[in-house]
């Protein structure tokens, strides 16, 4: 819990250094707090932090191979490449969710005509009044975090027999780094922040996970995630859910195609809109296809339906 987090950091000191080492291992406070240190007063070095990660089991991924699968032989033409300790922490955590929650996805589009053309008319003056760079994320965000509202039940967790609805709606923002790996950052009490709260928290959180400087409580805790695969030229998406978390949204690529529009006086018209595909992936214990597919269709009447006359 956050308090308990907040009561760990407080116990003990972790030097710059080390943080940014954990946050890459994807390790909690609570496993930082468990490992032994060697410096003054106990306090854990950086060679305490790397004969820890040396010694710690790859647990997840070997029991890829001793599923009773066909062996995988390699070409002398072939090049075998080890994982890093983070593909293979992603493999092992995609890998059980998989097998902890049947994934189910439905898909909706989105007319975003009126929100793109909103930003690009605002962006210079929101970051004059602002300081802040206005992406289409963190509008986005906002009709996530309504429709989480809508629906409690997509911001939940299973525990055995027990379904926990989140009080809370902290928002997980997958990011794609260099490297090819994927971090995904937490914006705590998202539903809290205004549009410039959301737009300081996105650019911030996107800009320190590139540069490997967040730290690793900015890593955990959340309740729903998103990802935007639009980013990297994406339609669609059919994510995986990041335990414990029930919902996971995948954001595609903005494109402008024909559309069929119904005018009040003129009837049906073909007219040129920005389309966007939806992809909401969900645990099928306690999300059933009316709930998620309700969801996401109310995601994209949110971002439909976007106030054009709306002020900074």
């Amino acid at each position: 819990s956050p308090s308990e987090e907040t009561q760990t950091s407080q116990r003990r000191f972790y030097s710059p250094l080390v943080r940014r080492i954990a946050q890459t291992e994807r390790l909690s406070m609570s496993v930082l707090h468990s490992i032994p240190g060697t410096g003054l007063n106990g306090r854990l070095t950086k060679a305490d932090l790397l004969r820890y990660l040396k010694n710690k089991p790859a647990e997840g991924v070997a029991t890829i191979a001793a599923a009773g699968l066909p062996a995988v032989v390699a070409s002398p033409e072939d090049e075998c490449i080890e994982m890093d300790r983070m593909r293979r922490l992603i493999a092992e955590r995609m890998l059980a969710s998989k097998q902890i929650a049947p994934h189910v996805t439905s898909f909706t589009e989105a007319d975003v005509t009126g929100l793109v053309t909103w930003r690009n008319q605002n962006k210079q003056s929101f970051y004059e009044k602002e300081q802040e760079a206005l992406t289409l994320t963190p509008l986005f965000l906002e009709a996530v975090i309504k429709a989480l509202r809508d629906f409690p039940m997509v911001n939940a967790s299973v525990r055995g027999t027990q379904i926990i609805r989140r009080k809370a709606i902290h928002i997980g923002l997958a990011v794609a780094l260099a490297d090819h790996n994927l971090i995904v950052p937490v914006i705590k009490h998202a539903d809290h922040l205004s549009l410039r709260g959301l737009a300081q928290k996105v650019n911030d959180l996107s800009r320190r996970a590139r540069t490997a400087t967040l730290r690793p409580e900015e890593l955990e805790g959340g309740t729903y995630t998103v990802s935007n695969v639009g980013s990297i030229g994406s339609l669609m998406g059919t994510p995986i859910l990041v335990q414990p978390q029930v919902g996971i949204l995948a954001l595609g690529a903005i494109k402008k195609r024909p559309v069929v529009i119904t005018d009040p006086a003129l009837g049906d018209l073909i007219a040129i809109r920005h389309m966007m595909y939806l992809s909401h992936s969900y645990d099928h214990r306690i999300i059933d296809g009316a709930l998620g597919g309700a969801f996401v269709q109310q995601v994209a009447q949110y971002l439909s339906a976007f106030d054009t006359n709306r002020r900074i």
